[in-house]
């Protein structure tokens, strides 16, 4: 990043080819579209190279790097949400007949995490998704690494009365627990 920062082109490369991974799948993990993540990638880079003289020599990358990512996605989110509000989804313009015989399947993670709150979504993502460390995690999202243990914590509980609702099947739903 050092490098980077005093223009050498080789590293800025450098730093493409390794944190582009990571970065595509902290998108995909919560976007769960392969052209958003990609569009979301290329401003991640974009905004990389604007902020470059920010990061502080000597500190980690990866929580410097996801915060601004996180910015981007939070951007993101806010676009599209706009534009959704004013505009008509052209699914619901068109009436497919779903499968005759549908399979059940296992969720994918994307389906598992989209029913908890958008923090803790994020939180297990840059944990478990892309390897950071509590601090690294906390620093990314201007948190304290127990607010991010607390999310996790309750990340954690949620799916797991998810995935044991879903265990019991629809003859549990009714009853008390």
């Amino acid at each position: 990043m050092e490098r980077y920062q005093r223009g050498d082109q080789v590293a800025a490369q450098q730093l493409v080819d390794l944190l582009s991974g990571r970065l595509c799948a902290f998108f995909s993990g919560q976007m769960g579209s392969p052209a958003q993540a990609d569009d979301m990638l290329q401003e991640v880079w974009l905004r990389l190279h604007q902020a470059r003289h920010t990061y502080r020599h000597g500190e980690p990358v990866l929580p410097w790097m996801y915060a601004i990512a996180r910015r981007v996605r939070v951007d993101h989110y806010r676009r599209r949400r706009r534009i959704e509000l004013r505009e008509v989804a052209s699914e619901s313009l068109h009436n497919v007949p779903g499968r005759a015989n549908p399979v059940p399947d296992l969720p994918t993670f994307g389906e598992l995490i989209a029913p908890l709150p958008e923090s803790q979504r994020e939180v297990l993502i840059l944990l478990k998704v892309n390897g950071l460390s509590i601090d690294e995690v906390a620093r990314a999202t201007s948190s304290t690494a127990g607010s991010v243990k607390q999310k996790v914590h309750r990340a954690y509980n949620s799916l797991r009365v998810l995935l044991t609702g879903a265990a019991r099947g629809p003859s549990g739903a009714g009853e008390a627990s």
